[in-house]
């Protein structure tokens, strides 16, 4: 069954809640997510926005910041529809264990909700084009989704490269994160081992170049910090990211980061993020002809590159090419 419950309204967006049935590891769970329309109407193309690790839907609608931080808001005030999950395991989804929360799980129930939005469960509309859009760890459950599933029109990929900086991330693991139970505000969803998150004031060296955000996006980020899956993270890590998924992807790309994510990019992580035309370089092998891959990089910013204060400049140059590939 699928609910709808009203959710906070801003000028040019129409934004509901919505409740849908998916597999979860070992039987039927629930997929929560806030649809956003230009107020008004509803297009027939929407994008589906998922998100990364020990984030929920919020990273695409953060509250207690100004509507110029949200993807959701400004793609709708440009005419857009987006619908932006909780992942299971986090904000108002299912929480199943976390061991058998693997990529192929995350993928199938991302490809029961293409479906739900082709179907017309979601705000009514029976969209004609789906576009999948991922951050991070999101990104590599987008690109397993689109590669064995096919149900897309087009893939958006942010905060992630096939040559990720692994002592920066190993490190950042070892120093930045804590059992999920550990933490003052997620210990309420329970006690199982494996379920991750940030370590308090971890996530401004994390996910952030401090040049170019501001404490107050931070402290937001903060507050509405979620958890992860450690054995869905590294399944993510090796059959999404690193290993050449991505040349399952026969619909277009639009891959992008920030050119200071100390995660993806730089000396450590083997891939220079300067410019599009560089990382496009690097990354193309990666990628099959049909793809037709697009790059961009968001000067200044880091890997959670959408809550950076240049986000628009991200934000306009993926409409930019949703427009030439979609005519949305």
């Amino acid at each position: 069954m699928t609910s709808l419950t009203p959710a906070a309204h801003a000028t040019g967006a129409d934004c509901s809640l919505t409740t849908l049935p998916v597999s979860g590891p070992t039987g039927t769970a629930t997929v929560s997510g806030q649809l956003c329309t230009p107020a008004g109407a509803n297009p027939d193309t929407v994008q589906l926005l998922v998100h990364g690790g020990t984030y929920n839907r919020a990273y695409w609608d953060l509250p207690g910041v100004p509507e110029s931080y949200s993807y959701q808001r400004t793609m709708a005030r440009e005419g857009r529809a987006t619908f932006a999950v909780d992942r299971l395991g986090t904000g108002a989804s299912s929480h199943p264990l976390s061991l058998p929360m693997l990529i192929s799980v995350e993928a199938r129930s991302m490809h029961e909700v293409v479906q739900h939005l082709r179907a017309g469960r979601v705000g009514g509309t029976a969209y004609r084009k789906v576009v999948i859009v991922g951050h991070s760890v999101g990104s590599g459950i987008v690109a397993l989704e689109a590669a064995t599933y096919r149900d897309v029109d087009g893939v958006v990929l942010s905060g992630m490269t096939h040559m990720p900086a692994v002592p920066v991330l190993a490190l950042g693991a070892a120093l930045g994160l804590q059992p999920a139970f550990l933490d003052d505000v997620l210990a309420r969803l329970g006690s199982d081992p494996l379920y991750f998150t940030t370590r308090p004031g971890a996530r401004a060296g994390l996910f952030y170049a401090m040049g170019d955000a501001d404490q107050a996006v931070v402290n937001a980020d903060e507050a509405t910090k979620d958890q992860v899956s450690v054995p869905g993270m590294g399944t993510v890590a090796v059959f999404g990211i690193v290993l050449p998924t991505t040349l399952g992807i026969t619909v277009p790309v639009f891959q992008a980061v920030g050119s200071e994510d100390v995660l993806f990019c730089g000396l450590l992580a083997l891939r220079d993020c300067s410019n599009a035309n560089s990382l496009r370089a690097q990354e193309a092998p990666y990628y099959a002809p049909e793809a037709q891959l697009q790059t961009y990089v968001l000067p200044g910013a880091g890997h959670s590159l959408g809550l950076h204060r240049n986000a628009e400049d991200y934000r306009a140059a993926t409409r930019a090419w949703l427009s030439s590939k979609f005519g949305m």
